[in-house]
């Protein structure tokens, strides 16, 4: 089992930035690679990024690309989405997921959720 808690959201303007966190607990945290997905009202949730295991492997929604970097820190068993020149259409509930190793872009391949954490980017 794999516990995940987000953090670090928050309002902010457009064009600002935010950094985003994914503390986990329980298994070896090494073992598994963590993606970030969002959910804005009335749409399906979607893919933003993934790290795998290593943290040599990193994905990213072309919607994001070039704005948003993940990174990961396993002496603190934490992942981070550093989001930088945030828009308005960047609002949403932002939730980190956990599998094992290898990263993956759509949802139904992580096991592990976290509760989410919101990021409202005004206009």
């Amino acid at each position: 089992q794999v516990q995940l808690v987000e953090s670090g959201g928050g309002l902010v303007q457009a064009g600002g930035s935010l950094r985003l966190s994914c503390a986990a607990s329980g298994r070896t945290f090494s073992n598994y690679a963590i993606g970030w997905f969002r959910q804005a009202p009335g749409k399906e949730r979607e893919f933003v990024a993934a790290i795998d295991w290593i943290g040599t492997g990193v994905y990213y929604a072309n919607s994001v690309k070039g704005r948003f970097t993940i990174s990961r820190d396993n002496a603190k068993i934490t992942v981070y989405l550093h989001m930088n020149d945030l828009k308005p259409e960047d609002t949403a509930v932002y939730y980190c997921a956990a599998k094992l190793r290898v990263a993956v872009t759509t949802e139904g391949g992580y096991d592990y959720w976290g509760q989410g954490t919101q990021v409202t980017v005004s206009s």
